[in-house]
């Protein structure tokens, strides 16, 4: 076993025996006083800070920023934590699912996030559903397929780094393809919505009576016979031939979508890159599919910094894909909460609340930014203060001239020390 295989069974044990109360927003509500480390080391926060008390070490070790925040936190806000690894995964005969909703992040009330593994040939089975799915390929290769309500039909394969978009009420599929299969994260636009309230088309016709179902498709009763009991939702399946034969089948160029509901997100040039990491902006401008979801890949460096920033127009909900990483969430009222993030660690920001994500680890820091919106947009603090009037910026900051010089003129900056 490996030691990230090892790692994440650690840590799967761990924030799994805990989830009552994280999902209380427990972390969220720790009264501990802003203190520096160095003061608790040598004692001198031992009468505000200790807690001789019953604690979950482990638990603590993995979120010390919330646990022991720094001094320039205060108040308390809403949760801006959760982890994948915390929820039930439904494990059926081809792959599993598992989900974080508004339910588990109550705060997130634009985006519902789900991840999930379908094996070689396995498929995620023919449904529709009420909200609009976006999704990012975390590993593997997959074949997808969505109807149009003009009789249009389009078929596409995907693998690591790329997305689709399916609008809601349009009948797609998904099925994982050789050499193992994929796992992927899917995000929904509506933070309640659950992935296991979608219309299933077995489960449709399992409810129909035959008479009625033999009128419809021209099919004799006794040739329905065979028909599932219930929804499959994911099952088994024979891995698919090459995707033209596919194409063809269905009726070629004449059926074909003139919509492409994919898109090659990794494999596309950075949006900015920056030394201290790169920024993938997707949104509706190269993605038409897209329309309610906007989205950025962004790698760091170890030890960089994602810019102090903010987002006019949608709140942030994100996924960690690897390394480790600390945020500081402000809000209005002076109010700012830190907390540390890892490997399916899901991360949330309210719309134009204040913040800046540091790489705290060794290796690079990788995450998802997603916004229930048609348009990327960021208002970064540096470029601001660089378009004032330098005596403006002096009277509100106390800075000198030269000082004021220094800042960094351009946005979407992801910088080192």
């Amino acid at each position: 076993m490996s030691t990230n295989s090892k790692y994440r069974m650690g840590r799967r044990s761990i924030l799994g025996a805990t989830a009552a109360a994280l999902s209380a927003g427990a972390l969220g509500s720790v009264k501990a006083l802003g203190q520096t480390r160095e003061q608790v080391k040598t004692g001198e926060a031992n009468r505000s800070a200790s807690n001789p008390g019953p604690a979950n070490k482990a638990l603590e070790a993995l979120n010390p920023d919330s646990y022991l925040p720094p001094p320039t936190d205060r108040g308390d806000l809403a949760p801006i934590w959760y982890s994948f690894d915390l929820v039930h995964r439904r494990i059926q005969y081809g792959g599993w699912t598992r989900q974080v909703t508004s339910r588990e992040l109550p705060p997130s009330q634009d985006i519902a996030g789900v991840t999930m593994r379908l094996t070689a040939g396995s498929y995620r089975e023919l449904h529709w559903h009420i909200a609009n799915e976006w999704a990012y390929m975390l590993n593997g290769n997959a074949r997808v397929t969505v109807f149009e309500p003009n009789g249009k039909i389009f078929i596409g394969d995907v693998s690591e780094g790329d997305l689709w978009f399916f609008p809601a009420g349009h009948p797609h599929s998904i099925q994982g393809l050789g050499p193992d299969g994929c796992e992927f994260l899917l995000a929904f636009d509506q933070g309640t919505f659950s992935e296991y309230t979608t219309f299933l088309l077995s489960g449709w016709l399992a409810h129909t009576p035959r008479r009625v179902l033999s009128q419809n498709l021209a099919i004799p009763e006794a040739d329905l016979s065979k028909l599932p009991e219930s929804g499959l939702y994911i099952f088994p399946g024979p891995i698919p031939g090459p995707l033209e034969e596919d194409r063809k089948a269905v009726g070629g160029p004449a059926v074909a979508s003139k919509l492409d509901f994919t898109f090659r997100m990794k494999a596309m040039t950075p949006t900015a890159d920056r030394p201290g990491g790169d920024a993938r902006i997707v949104d509706s401008q190269i993605f038409p599919a897209s329309k309610t979801i906007a989205a950025g890949l962004f790698t760091m460096k170890p030890g960089a910094l994602r810019e102090l920033h903010w987002h006019p127009n949608a709140s942030e909900w994100q996924y960690y894909i690897g390394g480790s990483a600390r945020m500081t969430v402000f809000a209005s009222e002076g109010q700012a909460h830190t907390m540390d993030y890892k490997a399916n660690d899901v991360g949330y920001v309210p719309q134009v609340a204040g913040h800046y994500i540091e790489n705290t680890g060794n290796d690079d820091l990788v995450f998802l930014s997603l916004f229930k919106t048609d348009r990327f947009s960021e208002v970064s603090l540096n470029q601001w203060l660089s378009r004032l009037p330098v005596q403006m910026t002096r009277n509100h900051l106390h800075l000198s001239p030269s000082a004021i010089a220094r800042i960094p003129q351009i946005g979407n900056n992801i910088l080192l020390p």
